[in-house]
């Protein structure tokens, strides 16, 4: 009885000691220590070798492998937490060790910014022996934290005895090792992923500002700065600016004026980490000249929204829109000047109301923090749909199928293509808008990419800009309404026009239905076309004044409803031997392997996008120059929604398609292609991405 009171006390001893953090030395010969496991997680030391080889230097690694959620710190944790720190007292020959850092991770809980590691890591360590090749005894007490909702301290201690060189044998852990040391910040950075400077704007928002070199662009960045005491950084501010090729990162500062000031000048530890790649610099910060404050630019970029919104009336996705503007006018041809007028200033109001609500729809999601577009509402399906819906009824109506307004909920949409209601105009304005929304026109892209980037008034500011640049040729109808007396007075040859123009209306509607297959799959798009197709008949066949406002209404509610009912994961597009899909990686190693990659970022519903591909990508001289050795094209498809496409786009400071960009060895950093494509720019492109004398087939011109 004795003896088995003794073991539960020795039980009892034991798991106190383990719950206190505390343990045995855990010793082992081979490589590598035993493990010291908890609930959150184990560590151990492991070597690269079993033995002491013929060098003066170890390459030891101390592995945690944790549990989910649970997170150890990095060697600066942040607002939070300590980090490893290790004890080597009572090891014999052993000189002095240095342990390197792997790229951090940023942990953002209830305001705290804390900075760490998750899952698994390896902290490499380079050991220094006293007597090289000679055996070693390493001892090691290791304390650390680890913290999920609640942190706990844990102190281990590792012994592993080392063989003098060629003198043991067993598992090695050199490729673990090597793995983690690869994730180590490079010093200084690269010619490709350079710190170039830091600037500190002081003040009310002081900020630190960081100007790196990267190629490919930033992607999804992160900085960490080791300051002094009394002065904290936060996470880099969204978006990421590019100024003269340089991305600029900009990190609050937190702390009083003076200790920020004492930055100006003062080395910084910068850890910069975006993606695979990392850098470690040390950099003084310069004081900010004076801003030239943001209304300088708006001002800027005000015309050239102003002339995107101009040439966006001649962009593929409004030809559809264009029957019923030309309807609109032919109707209005023997009108007096004033109904003119009217009619011509209140689709131009329809234009500008729509694009108020896409500011302040888009200024609402970036301020809830989602990603945001030119044109991302086509990769919603219940978006599609009602451009569906509208388009049919807009189609029927032109056909001839009704002649009376539909429910209030339409708000009088189809009526007539109606030149003579003030509402129907508007409703012209508005459906023009939404069907150029899936377009970038040249200029349009540096408007959006700017209003995108900006804050809500500059998105405001931006979006009416282009809106009066598409109501332009509009209100200049208005002014000299002796334009719209050019064109012939009404007569039978309308019907025939009419009929016509429902036809490309028709034809629109096929369109869209086709991206929706992208989206909800073929099934549940064929259903919303046929109860499309029913209630266009059920408009011309009934003839009950009640039965032709339910049952159309009905068959239009029923489509909305097909994405619960029918809704399935769209198949994987065919595999196209031509085009490789997007890989970011795969990217940056094809040219750091010398070559070109042209990349093509295009979507099912971008209308811009299918113009340039069969226009100029799919031309014999373009697409045999894409096929030759040396060069990947490379195919982004945005028809649903991807976070990487989005940040890749917002890289280059680009929200909307089409876009295209070539990386080569002379140009690593990518060159943008304008929204239109042509055979020569494409060409030209290569050419220059390549560099002078290149030997890549198919690049020089």
């Amino acid at each position: 009885m004795a003896d088995v009171m003794r073991q539960w006390v020795w039980r009892a001893v034991l798991a106190a000691a383990l719950a206190l953090g505390l343990a045995p030395p855990a010793m082992a010969d081979g490589g590598a220590s035993d493990w010291f496991v908890t609930d959150q997680g184990r560590v151990r030391l492991v070597a690269a070798a079993p033995d002491a080889g013929d060098g003066a230097q170890l390459r030891l690694g101390l592995e945690f492998r944790l549990a989910p959620n649970w997170k150890i710190y990095w060697r600066s944790p942040g607002d939070a937490g300590y980090p490893p720190r290790l004890d080597w007292a009572g090891s014999t020959n052993l000189a002095a060790t240095e342990m390197d850092w792997p790229a951090p991770q940023r942990f953002s809980v209830l305001g705290l910014e804390t900075i760490g590691y998750t899952d698994a890591v390896v902290f490499p360590i380079a050991a220094k022996l006293e007597r090289p090749g000679q055996p070693a005894h390493l001892h090691v007490a290791l304390s650390y934290l680890t913290c999920d909702d609640i942190c706990i301290p844990y102190d281990a201690v590792f012994d592993m005895n080392v063989a003098a060189a060629g003198a043991a044998s067993g598992s090695n852990f050199a490729a673990l090792i090597a793995r983690y040391e690869a994730r180590v910040p490079a010093k200084g950075g690269s010619a490709e992923f350079k710190l170039e400077g830091a600037t500190i704007s002081a003040g009310r928002h002081p900020e630190l500002a960081l100007r790196v070199a990267a190629s490919p662009l930033l992607a999804a960045p992160d900085a960490f700065i080791e300051a002094p005491a009394g002065v904290a950084f936060g996470k880099p501010l969204s978006p990421v600016r590019e100024e003269d090729g340089v991305s600029v990162l900009r990190l609050p500062i937190f702390g009083d004026g003076k200790a920020v000031e004492r930055l100006i000048g003062e080395p910084l530890t910068a850890t910069l980490v975006d993606g695979t790649r990392a850098l470690e610099a040390r950099v003084a910060p310069a004081a900010a000249p004076p801003s030239e404050g943001a209304l300088g630019l708006l001002l800027d970029i005000l015309p050239i929204a102003l002339l995107g919104g101009l040439i966006l009336n001649l962009m593929p996705c409004v030809l559809p829109v264009l029957s019923i503007k030309l309807l609109s006018v032919i109707e209005q041809g023997g009108r007096s000047r004033r109904a003119l007028r009217l009619g011509f200033l209140a689709t131009a109001l329809g234009i500008l109301l729509s694009f108020l609500a896409l500011a302040g729809v888009m200024a609402a999601l970036k301020a809830a923090g989602v990603a945001i577009g030119w044109g991302v509402q086509f990769q919603e399906p219940l978006f599609l749909i009602a451009m569906v819906a509208i388009v049919t009824l807009f189609a029927a109506n032109l056909w001839g199928f009704f002649e009376v307004r539909l429910p209030a909920w339409l708000g009088g949409l189809a009526a007539r293509g109606d030149a003579t209601s003030f509402a129907g105009n508007v409703a012209i304005g508005a459906f023009a808008t939404l069907l150029a929304t899936p377009c970038s026109a040249p200029f349009l892209g540096t408007a959006v990419g700017f209003a995108l980037a900006a804050g809500p008034v500059e998105i405001v500011a931006i979006f009416l800009a282009l809106g009066i640049g598409l109501a332009a040729p509009y209100v200049l109808v208005a002014m000299v309404p002796q334009l719209a007396r050019f064109l012939p007075p009404p007569g039978r040859w309308m019907l025939v026009l009419r009929r016509v123009m429902g036809v490309a209306l028709a034809l629109t509607a096929l369109w869209l239905v086709s991206v929706l297959v992208a989206e909800i799959g073929r099934a549940a798009a064929l259903a919303v076309a046929l109860l499309m197709l029913a209630t266009a008949a059920s408009l011309q066949l009934l003839r009950a004044p009640l039965a032709r406002r339910i049952v159309p209404a009905a068959l239009v509610l029923g489509a909305f409803l097909v994405p619960m009912v029918l809704a399935a994961p769209p198949g994987a597009a065919p595999p196209d031997a031509f085009w490789q899909p997007f890989d970011r990686a795969e990217l940056e190693r094809a040219v750091g392997a010398g070559k070109l990659v042209f990349v093509d970022v295009t979507a099912d519903w971008c209308l811009t996008c299918k113009v340039n591909k069969e226009l100029v990508i799919e031309k014999p001289e373009v697409r045999a120059r894409l096929a030759a050795p040396g060069i990947i094209a490379m195919r982004a498809d945005w028809t649903r929604p991807s976070d990487a496409i989005a940040a890749y786009l917002k890289s280059f400071g680009r929200y909307g398609i089409p876009f295209n960009a070539v990386y080569g060895p002379a140009a690593p950093r990518g060159i943008a292609l304008s929204e239109v494509l042509t055979p020569g720019a494409v060409l030209d492109a290569l050419a220059a991405a390549a560099g002078p004398g290149s030997k890549i087939a198919g690049a020089a011109r």
